[in-house]
């Protein structure tokens, strides 16, 4: 049985992740924004070992959350699934940051500074990170026009920036990113191409097989195969620009 931590697992991908994971039988801590979805996911998933709640959008609470999460530990699997789509217009967490750029990538990352890296670490990204651009002197859109589209795609970019650089810190963890497709939940429509549960199939594998396929690190992967990343993710110089910008925004060191 391994302990496994889910953001964002109340609804959409990351709820399919934890009802498949605690299926399976496995030591899954689940994540809320609040207390109302916490109950919801508790009634949902009666045999979580435990929901954690806090909103990402708030740095303090994501602090809270991470010392919270790791006297749940130590986890052997991270699943780090917690973002939220685009808006049309720009608007900002409390803690100053553009509100996508918070929650989909300085979450995430203050999570992964805070707590201890697990021997799986799973990065939620989307295909849409190859619409992606790099601009380092504008990452939270407060000089250019906002685009709410360009700024999740954005978002994603970052998000498999992240796992890159942390699979490059940890050789010793698996760190792998995840395209789950284009789904029907809420945040994907009705018209999504796939169900939630073949978004949720590569996280769940990539969590508990112990194939070769699932032990290979610094990948990114869809329907469990090899998707092309965008080419600034193997940038090493625009990878330590992000962490930089993250950890100034933070006040949190990426170690």
């Amino acid at each position: 049985m391994a302990r496994i931590f889910v953001t964002g697992s109340t609804q959409g991908i990351g709820a399919e992740i934890a009802r498949q994971l605690i299926a399976a039988g496995q030591h899954v801590v689940l994540h809320a924004r609040n207390q109302d979805r916490a109950f919801a996911a508790r009634r949902a998933n009666p045999k979580a070992a435990a929901i954690l709640v806090g909103d990402l959008a708030h740095r303090r609470q994501t602090a809270a959350l991470a010392a919270t999460a790791s006297a749940h530990g130590p986890f052997d699997v991270i699943i780090h699934n917690a973002g939220i789509g685009a808006s049309d217009t720009r608007q900002a967490a409390s803690s100053g940051m553009e509100m996508v750029f918070a929650v989909n990538v300085a979450a995430p990352y203050l999570l992964t500074a805070m707590m201890p890296v697990a021997p799986r670490m799973i990065y939620l990204s989307s295909g849409l990170q190859s619409q992606g651009v790099w601009r380092p002197d504008d990452l939270q859109w407060e000089a250019r026009p906002w685009d709410g589209h360009q700024a999740y795609a954005d978002s994603k970019l970052h998000d498999l920036m992240l796992a890159t650089e942390v699979a490059a810190l940890h050789p010793e963890s698996v760190v792998t990113a995840v395209d789950p497709g284009w789904v029907r939940t809420q945040m994907g429509g009705p018209h999504a191409e796939e169900p939630v549960e073949r978004g949720a199939e590569t996280p769940v594998w990539l969590a508990t097989s112990d194939e070769p396929e699932a032990l290979r690190t610094g990948r990114f992967l869809k329907h469990r195969e090899d998707v092309k990343m965008h080419p600034r993710v193997a940038d090493a110089s625009a990878r330590a620009a992000l962490i930089a910008h993250l950890g100034q925004r933070t006040g949190i060191a990426l170690s």
